[in-house]
């Protein structure tokens, strides 16, 4: 069965923001080979939301209290790309990649099988 995720961004300056997810966010790291780095990445969820348009895929890393973490993230050199807003299911900003691209962050405030004895559903 499913052992895991294998997340990928694509990047104009892949190598930057390479660097900023191991100095900045502190992730650990493999070299893969050629410098391909494949970072580790904490406990993760999966959503699936509907769509009218064209399906498409996000990527959000958690915390446990967005202002603390905002702040050790600045103070590790990381650009907010605004403000962080309300949007009931949780508290929602996001970070500046170098390569010019945004990472989501957010504080949940949704129920998660990361944090609560889930149970498996029958499928409908």
């Amino acid at each position: 069965m499913i052992s895991g995720v294998h997340a990928i961004l694509y990047s104009s300056d892949a190598e930057a923001d390479r660097a900023f997810v191991h100095d900045v966010l502190g992730m650990n790291a493999v070299d893969a080979g050629d410098g391909w780095l494949i970072f580790g990445l904490p406990p993760a969820e999966l959503a699936i939301h509907p769509t009218t348009g064209s399906p498409q895929h996000e990527l959000y890393l958690m915390c446990d209290d967005i202002h603390a973490t905002v702040e050790q993230l600045r103070a590790r050199g990381a650009e907010l790309a605004g403000r962080v807003s309300d949007e009931g299911w949780g508290l929602l900003t996001a970070l500046r990649l170098p390569g010019g691209g945004e990472l989501g962050i957010y504080e949940p405030r949704h129920p998660s099988p990361l944090t609560s004895s889930s149970t498996r559903e029958p499928r409908r």
